[in-house]
């Protein structure tokens, strides 16, 4: 805790416990609406009405019923997801307008319903013609389309919400490609997100694979951090392509999805929940709001483990990072600006770490790099 000021830390604690209730509630509201409607009949209800606006047959409620699920899932958290932007605004993190904000929002809200319109039509294709094994393909599906979207996400979805534009010749561009080509890294460009239209906060990261791999500052980081600082950071997210963490994270995706699917499908061919839910089988659109249920359990039971994993993951990515650059103090400072600028609870309570928290606290890294010692030669 030295290595931060008592302002510093007492202003990342005043964020932490401002911005709590609004983020921890709007998930509690999410999963209880999504219980309300999958576990009574009201969401059978909400199915049909929907569906009867596009003509009532078993196309219409399926579509229907699911962009209206989604429509109340986005409209529910529009509130929480507000107090959380008022809060962070306050303490200087939020640049973007309300109207910036509402354009996001619509544009998360389309690109939602194009995915995944067709997976819920395509799932209850399945259903038709098995009502009781049809998790079992589609847990093939759902793994194959966690693949595919991994692959495809810097791509198609990240320049839905910034721009992105080549690094400048000079330096610093050179820097970062050293780093990479001394970890026998392959990387097609480096790129500068515009994230200071939305934001204050630094980062960078490393997406994609082979011929679409590429590195990405935050335009923010590059105006706030020195130059050594950058390439710490940078040395980090190559950690996580180093250590193969993108592909065995697309491979467990695929694996969990696969999973929660199977779940799912024994979840909801109990007749005691079809009948809560007012469906007669799977195959019946009226139980859509069922398998959302299970799906919202699923992933809140499954949570924390994943958090775990991350942990995990950013503790070895920093490792490597310490390994690149044999530069700890630097390492550190980086640590120290990141978690100011974000006002970061550098230690935050244990239990909101374990439940929340996807990578250590500021504290628990900075402790690491003054434990490291390189390796003997």
């Amino acid at each position: 805790m030295d290595d931060f000021t008592p302002e510093q830390v007492a202003r990342g604690r005043e964020l932490r416990r401002a911005q709590l209730p609004w983020a921890l509630g709007g998930r509690i509201a999410g999963l209880l609406c999504t219980l309300a409607l999958g576990l009574t009949p009201a969401g059978a209800g909400l199915v049909t009405a929907a569906g009867s606006v596009l003509g009532g047959s078993r196309t219409a409620r399926v579509l229907a019923g699911a962009a209206a699920l989604v429509l109340i899932g986005q409209l529910l958290q529009l509130p929480f997801g507000a107090g959380v932007r008022v809060v962070r605004r306050r303490y200087g993190l939020v640049t973007q307008g309300w109207a910036g904000w509402a354009v996001d929002a619509l544009r998360g809200l389309g690109l939602t319903l194009l995915l995944g319109l067709p997976v819920v039509y395509g799932l209850y294709a399945l259903t038709d013609r098995s009502p009781h094994g049809w998790w079992l393909p589609a847990a093939g599906f759902a793994a194959l389309l966690t693949t595919t979207l991994s692959f495809l996400y810097p791509l198609l979805i990240e320049p839905v919400f910034n721009r992105f534009t080549p690094m400048p010749e000079g330096p610093l561009r050179t820097a970062l490609l050293d780093l990479a080509a001394r970890d026998a890294i392959r990387v097609k460009e480096v790129l500068v997100a515009d994230a200071s239209r939305r934001t204050t906060a630094l980062n960078a990261y490393v997406s994609g694979f082979g011929a679409t791999r590429r590195i990405v500052a935050y335009d923010t980081l590059l105006s706030a951090a020195e130059p050594r600082e950058v390439e710490l950071v940078v040395a980090h997210e190559l950690g996580h392509v180093k250590h193969r963490d993108v592909l065995t994270g697309t491979v467990l995706g695929a694996l969990g999805a696969a999973v929660a699917v199977a779940l799912m499908g024994l979840l909801a061919d109990r007749s005691v929940l079809l009948t809560a839910a007012g469906a007669a089988d799977a195959a019946d659109p009226r139980s859509l709001p069922l398998l959302a249920a299970c799906a919202a359990l699923i992933g809140a039971a499954a949570g924390p483990l994943q958090c775990a994993v991350s942990r995990r993951v950013e503790t070895r990515a920093d490792r490597h990072a310490l390994e690149l650059t044999s530069d700890p103090e630097q390492f550190i400072a980086m640590q120290r600006r990141l978690a100011v600028t974000n006002v970061s609870d550098v230690d935050p309570p244990r239990l909101l770490e374990l439940l929340f928290a996807t990578h250590p606290s500021a504290t628990r890294r900075i402790a690491a790099a003054r434990a490291w010692r390189p390796a003997p030669a």
